[in-house]
């Protein structure tokens, strides 16, 4: 039915599409959790901060809506960062194992 063999997720082959995909799609699930939280939260301050030009609400719990979308986007970046290095250190780790 396929051509070529399945792509070995250990040692993926970067020359090949097979190995390419597998490859990216292997650093996908790294770090998810960070990622997607920080995620979230950028988007859900970006939001909170655009609400009182784009509704006019002026106050969400008696907070200013521009005080809330910052401390959101502040939270986020931590998670962002973390996300980022805990993938870079993924990959380090497996250009290493991949050179043994």
């Amino acid at each position: 039915m396929f051509d070529a063999p399945p792509p070995d997720l250990t040692h993926p082959d970067l020359s090949t599409k097979a190995g390419r995909k597998a490859f990216r799609h292997e650093m996908r699930m790294v770090a998810v959790r960070p990622r997607r939280w920080g995620l979230w939260l950028l988007t859900a301050g970006f939001l909170v901060l655009l609400s009182p030009s784009a509704f006019g609400v002026h106050a969400i719990f008696g907070w200013s809506p521009s005080l809330i979308g910052i401390v959101l986007m502040l939270a986020a970046l931590p998670l962002l960062i973390v996300g980022a290095l805990r993938r870079r250190a993924y990959v380090r780790g497996r250009m290493r194992l991949k050179g043994e």
